[in-house]
């Protein structure tokens, strides 16, 4: 305590001193210098001591701030507690009312209620699964489709429906359509043998070519989407570029020549395999043949296009995840994961080769001739062809149209069931 009035005094002495313009040597001897660096280490201890209680009460676990969550918390739970009661409260109260409302009423009177509510429940079912009322739902989808819509039912619906109906008239484009009932019908089944040979051959074509082409489709798409993408470009436009070459036809029509200039003849000849030339194109047995071989390269179009899009789309994930579930080899990662994952692409195809496969008739044409030798390359649309554009009998032409519309819906139809398991 003297230490520190003997500091102070001479502090104040300094002051006054300085106050009357005096000079005052404010040097320190050695006992003042160590009394005053005392008192600043006290000071500044005291100071260090402050800031790390106050650090220490700030890093405490039950600081202010997390008293203010826990009430926070505490007071949400009490609240949802309080609504979950009030709720429950509702609902007995809800039944005590319904308790008391039925023994005011007779059996007959609350069976007749729950029948008029079983009715309208059905009524508000039926309204809301009805065209209009998803149509008024979404009126908006409704008219960016109508565009579209509108051209397919004037050039694809609308043209079905009316070949549909000519089928049952005598119609030469000359005269008005007379009304005939089903004798196209019975004529084209009963008395119509080409009709019957070029079904047969169609038949033929649809079965063979059709799911030939469709695997090869699906086969070759998924062999050129492992390249890289440069590569698999290059081959999907080597692929697909017989499908859409204009010349095609002319060149089959070389490889096929009945001479002995004939490409394939030529080959045949100078390997030893024939002595003389083959009538590729005027022999019966060799022209179903020839046109079904011709059909399987032209086949790589578009649904071979829409099947390597289909696999550049499949989710990566989904063959990690199959691998934690058993997959083992690429077979069943096709059959269990990329198949199932494209399934509206693989629809599209089926569609594009049923299509093909029952509408084969400029090959045939260009090739073999319409009509060819015994009606050996005939098919149901070189018949349509020949009554509606050489006979112009439209009556007859539609009905032939009509039984083929059918027998592609009927097969695309079966498609579709099978194409459901894929996967199972």
């Amino acid at each position: 305590m003297s230490d520190n009035k003997k500091m102070s005094d001479m502090l104040n002495k300094i002051q006054d001193d300085v106050d009357d313009g005096l000079d005052y040597d404010t040097s320190m001897d050695d006992e003042d210098f160590d009394i005053f660096s005392a008192e600043s280490r006290k000071s500044e201890d005291t100071v260090e001591d402050t800031e790390k209680d106050v650090i220490t009460e700030a890093e405490g676990p039950d600081t202010l701030l997390s008293d203010a969550f826990a009430l926070h918390k505490q007071n949400e739970i009490e609240t949802a507690k309080k609504a979950i009661e009030e709720e429950k409260q509702k609902e007995r109260d809800n039944v005590d009312e319904r308790f008391r409302y039925a023994k005011t009423k007779t059996d007959a009177e609350l069976e007749e209620e729950f029948e008029r509510g079983r009715k309208n429940a059905q009524l508000v079912a039926k309204k809301k699964n009805s065209v209009r009322y998803r149509m008024k739902r979404s009126k908006a989808s409704y008219v960016m489709m109508a565009p579209y819509f509108m051209l397919f039912l004037l050039f694809t619906v609308l043209p079905v429906i009316m070949s549909m109906a000519l089928s049952f008239t005598y119609f030469n484009m000359l005269e008005m359509p007379k009304f005939n009932g089903w004798t196209n019908y019975i004529k084209l089944f009963l008395h119509d043998d080409i009709f019957i040979i070029s079904l047969k051959n169609t038949l033929i074509f649809a079965v063979i070519t059709g799911p030939i082409s469709y695997i090869l489709c699906l086969l070759f798409a998924w062999i050129i989407n492992e390249f890289r993408p440069k590569v698999r470009t290059f081959l999907t436009l080597i692929f697909y570029a017989p499908s859409i070459c204009g010349n095609a036809y002319m060149v089959w029509s070389l490889i096929l020549s009945s001479d002995r200039y004939g490409y394939l003849n030529g080959l045949l000849m100078k390997l030893g395999f024939i002595d003389e030339q083959k009538l590729w194109m005027q022999d019966a047995k060799l022209i179903l043949p020839c046109l079904i071989v011709v059909q399987l390269w032209l086949s790589l179009g578009t649904g071979f296009l829409s099947f390597i899009a289909g696999l550049q789309t499949v989710d990566k994930s989904l063959y990690e995840a199959a691998a934690i579930d058993g997959v083992k080899n690429r077979w069943q990662e096709l059959w269990y994961v990329t198949l199932p994952a494209m399934k509206p692409q693989l629809m599209f195809g089926a569609v594009m080769q049923i299509t093909q496969s029952f509408a084969v008739a400029d090959i045939s044409i260009q090739l073999a001739g319409n009509p060819s030798v015994n009606y050996a390359g005939a098919t149901v649309v070189t018949h349509l062809l020949d009554y509606g554009s050489t006979r112009f009998d439209m009556g007859y032409a539609s009905a032939i149209a009509t039984v083929l519309f059918l027998l592609m819906v009927g097969t695309n139809k079966l498609v579709q069931k099978l194409l459901r398991r894929v996967g199972e």
